[in-house]
C-alpha cells in the first residue's frame, strides 16, 4: 500500500506555504511546483551539491520538465566551507548567466548548506525571485529548510550574513534519507533532539523510548519525527517569522538552543572538524550546564538530555580548544545585544528563554565542566 502525504501548513500573513512530506516525492516536484505557482514556473534553476546531483538530480528534472519547465541545473562544492561570499558571487553570476529573471524559480535541492546558499541567492537576485526548498537530508527537513532563514558564513561568524525569504514551498521525500551516510543522519538528531528541549517535554520523552529504532532509521519513527519537527517548527514560525522574541518569550529564537556554543566551536575550528549538527550536540551540554549554573534546571535535566544525546550517537564532550577564541566567537552571534551576549537556556523540558547578562566566568565554566 502507498504510504499518505501529510501536509504542514506554513500560515503566514504574506508568504503562507505548505510543507508536503512522504516517500518518492521527488519524483512529483513537477506536480507540487505547478499546484503552487502555476503557469508563474516556466523556468527552474535547480542548485545542489555534487554529492547530491548523481543522486536525486535527474528525478526532480525529469518531474520539473514533464510538468513544461525549462529546467536549468548547477551544482556546488559540498561542505559548510561553500556556504560563504565566493559560491553566492558564483550563484549569482549562473543566474544572470542562465537568464534567471523575476518569473525564475530557484530550486534548492540538498542538505542545509544548499538551502541555506541558494535561499539567499534566490532572497537577493533581481531584489528577490522565488525559491522551492527541497531537502535531502534530516537536519534540512526538520529544521534549516522551514522558516525562510537563509545565508551564508564569514571566517569569523557563522550565519552571519542573510535574510528571511520564506520558500513558495517545502517538499520533503522521507526516501531521500535512505542515501545519507550515517554520520549525516545522526548529525541531523541533534536538530530533533533540541526541537524536543526546547519545545516539546513529550516530545522529548518520546525520543528517549525510540532512540534505538530512530538510530537504526525506523522507517515509522523516522516519519514520525520529521512530522512532528515540522508542525512545531511551522508553529514557532507562524509566532515570530523574524525572530523578535524576548526573554520572557524567546519565540522563534527557542530553536537556537544550543547554537551559540555550537556556531562559536564551528568558526573556531573553521568549519571543516564537526557537522553542523554535531557541533549543536556539544553546544546544547554546553547550556545544559550554563543553565544548571545558574540555577535554571538541575542535575536531572542535564543527565536526561546528555542520556539522550548519547543514545541517539551524538558527540556531548567540549574538545580542548582556546577558551577565549570561543568567547570571541560568541561575542559575535546573531543574538547578542549592545555587546552583551544572549544565550537561549532551558528553564525545564520542553521550554527555553532568552538569558541576559551571563557573566565570562559562568560560561567558561559550563565549557569546562
Amino acid at each position: 500500500m502507498k504510504e499518505s502525504k501529510e501536509t504542514v501548513e506554513v500560515r503566514l500573513p504574506e508568504r503562507g506555504y505548505a510543507i508536503e512530506i512522504g516517500r518518492g516525492t521527488l519524483a512529483e516536484a513537477g506536480r507540487f511546483l505547478r499546484g503552487i505557482a502555476g503557469d508563474g514556473a516556466r523556468h527552474v534553476v535547480l542548485i545542489t551539491d555534487a554529492n547530491v546531483e548523481p543522486l536525486h538530480a535527474p528525478t526532480v528534472v525529469e518531474s520539473l520538465a514533464a510538468a513544461g519547465c525549462r529546467v536549468d541545473r548547477v551544482a556546488i562544492r559540498p561542505g559548510e566551507e561553500s556556504k560563504c561570499v565566493a559560491t553566492a558571487e558564483f550563484l549569482w553570476q549562473k543566474l544572470l548567466e542562465l537568464g534567471a529573471d523575476r518569473q525564475t524559480v530557484v530550486a534548492a535541492l540538498g542538505g542545509g548548506v544548499v538551502g541555506d546558499l541558494a535561499g539567499f541567492a534566490a532572497a537577493t537576485f533581481a531584489r528577490g525571485i522565488g525559491l522551492l526548498q527541497i531537502p535531502t537530508t534530516l537536519l534540512a527537513q526538520v529544521d534549516s529548510a522551514i522558516g525562510g532563514k537563509v545565508g551564508i558564513n564569514l571566517p569569523g561568524a557563522k550565519n552571519i550574513v542573510g535574510a528571511f525569504w520564506q520558500p513558495l514551498g517545502v517538499l520533503v521525500d522521507l526516501a531521500a534519507l535512505d542515501t545519507l551516510p550515517q554520520r549525516e543522519f545522526v548529525a541531523g538528531l541533534a536538530e530533533v533532539a533540541k526541537i524536543a528541549v526546547a519545545l516539546d517535554a513529550d516530545f522529548f520523552a518520546y525520543l528517549e523510548a525510540s532512540a534505538a529504532a530512530l538510530v537504526a532509521r525506523d522507517p515509522g519513527v523516522v516519519r514520525e519525527v520529521v512530522i512532528r519537527c515540522c508542525r512545531l517548527k511551522a508553529a514557532i514560525v507562524e509566532r515570530d517569522e523574524r525572530e523578535t522574541g524576548t526573554a520572557a518569550s524567546a519565540g522563534r529564537a527557542a530553536l537556537n538552543y544550543g547554537h551559540t556554543f555550537g556556531h562559536a566551536l564551528e568558526t573556531v575550528t573553521g568549519y571543516r572538524r564537526w557537522l553542523h549538527g554535531e557541533a549543536v550536540s556539544i553546544g546544547m551540554m554546553c547550556a545544559a550546564r550554563l543553565a544548571e549554573r545558574l540555577g535554571r534546571v538541575g542535575p536531572d535535566f542535564v543527565r536526561r538530555q546528555r542520556e539522550l544525546l548519547v543514545a541517539l550517537g551524538l558527540p556531548v564532550e567540549l574538545p580542548d580548544l582556546d577558551a577565549d577564541a570561543l568567547l570571541a566567537a560568541m561575542a559575535r552571534d546573531k543574538k547578542s545585544r549592545r555587546g552583551q551576549l544572549r544565550f537561549v537556556l532551558p528553564s525545564g523540558l520542553g521550554h527555553v528563554e532568552l538569558a541576559e547578562d551571563v557573566s565570562a566566568d559562568d560560561i567558561l565554566a559550563a565549557m569546562r565542566s
